[in-house]
């Protein structure tokens, strides 16, 4: 990763707030500092409790004395098929992944269907077909849901809403808040996959090497550290706003400061390649298979074994610390050895790519 390559940020003109423009954008919803400022500025003031205050994947909660986790989430990807995946499977796996980051085993989802007038019966189909085998890969059941069709020119074809409820089997809160001095931080996988494929389909683009999504249930990952008894405080999967935003989210919410080697983060071959080729920084380029965990340090090493041994997780990595520093920021150190405080993308990379 070359630190001094700009980033697709350093393209973008300056967005204002929401506040300051009165207009949803783009950028709003690419995971970045717009979107961050939509749900801080706009959304959580309204709504504001103790669980939605937590700023986790997942609501963690108490049902009749049973303890559950409950996530929703929306997909509008753009194309609805590509390579190593479809809308449908990363509704699923996406569903689940929320839920194992909040130390929950999924059981139910919820699915429903926002259909395009026009789009072949056949796509979906398919598509469905992707959402059915997903949710046995991943032990869990579509239970309920919801069919609708707008009129042709409103729905780009096929948009689905999910929520999923897990049983949280594992001991302790599994959130930014648990986060500690000391933590180790492991990435469980190489990072820029899913969002350089979708770019590749989208525009026609070729590489030496073909680009897949890493779209996967993470759950052979999550039940291993689980099932080990390793002290996980935090877990948190990097997709829309990629590498860089979670980190930061995690040191903002922690009030914790990382110390992140950059040189130490994976990267595959071609998606350096083809981040250098556009000016991308993989840092800022969204994920679908892969976690951040923060692990008490004395079980980082034991959960790099257990990683490593899962074909989701094979490629993970120790990229950093968190320090006794309590200033909530992310401090990257360059292939260089310089330093820099890494921030979220201000404007949009790639539009609808979950």
């Amino acid at each position: 990763m070359n630190s001094d390559q700009p980033d697709a940020q350093t393209l973008n003109l300056h967005c204002p707030s929401p506040i300051e423009a009165d207009c949803i954008q783009l950028g709003h919803g690419g995971g970045g500092q717009l979107s961050s400022q939509l749900f801080n500025e706009v959304i959580a003031p309204r709504f504001a409790n103790a669980e939605l205050n937590r700023g986790h994947d997942s609501a963690l909660l108490n049902l009749a004395g049973a303890d559950v986790a409950f996530t929703t989430d929306s997909y509008v990807v753009n194309p609805l098929i590509f390579p190593g995946g479809s809308i449908g499977k990363l509704a699923v796996f996406g569903t689940v992944n929320d839920l194992l980051m909040a130390g929950a085993r999924p059981q139910y989802i919820s699915c429903s269907l926002i259909i395009e007038e026009g789009l072949a019966i056949s796509t979906l189909g398919m598509i469905l077909d992707d959402m059915a085998d997903a949710a046995r890969e991943a032990g869990v059941e579509i239970v309920t849901g919801d069919t609708k069709v707008v009129e042709r020119g409103h729905g780009d074809g096929l948009f689905i809403n999910t929520a999923g409820i897990g049983v949280r089997e594992w001991p302790g809160v599994i959130a930014p808040q648990s986060i500690q001095p000391g933590d180790c931080l492991i990435l469980s996988a190489d990072i820029g996959r899913h969002g350089l494929a979708i770019l590749a389909q989208r525009q026609g683009l070729q590489f030496d090497a073909p680009l897949q999504s890493d779209c996967a249930s993470l759950l052979p990952a999550v039940t291993a550290l689980f099932d080990a008894g390793l002290e996980v405080h935090c877990l948190r999967d990097a997709t829309r706003g990629g590498l860089a935003s979670v980190l930061v989210e995690l040191a903002e919410t922690s009030g914790c400061r990382f110390d992140v080697r950059e040189s130490a983060i994976p990267v595959s071959p071609v998606v350096t390649g083809a981040c250098e080729l556009l000016g991308f920084d993989p840092l800022h380029i969204a994920n679908e298979g892969c976690f951040v965990a923060a692990v008490a340090p004395e079980h980082a090493e034991q959960a790099l074994v257990l990683l490593r041994q899962q074909a989701v997780s094979g490629s993970c990595a120790l990229i950093g610390r968190v320090s006794e520093a309590g200033d909530g920021k992310v401090y990257l150190e360059t292939p260089l050895g310089s330093r820099r405080v890494l921030r979220r993308m201000t404007g949009r990379l790639l539009p609808r790519i979950c």
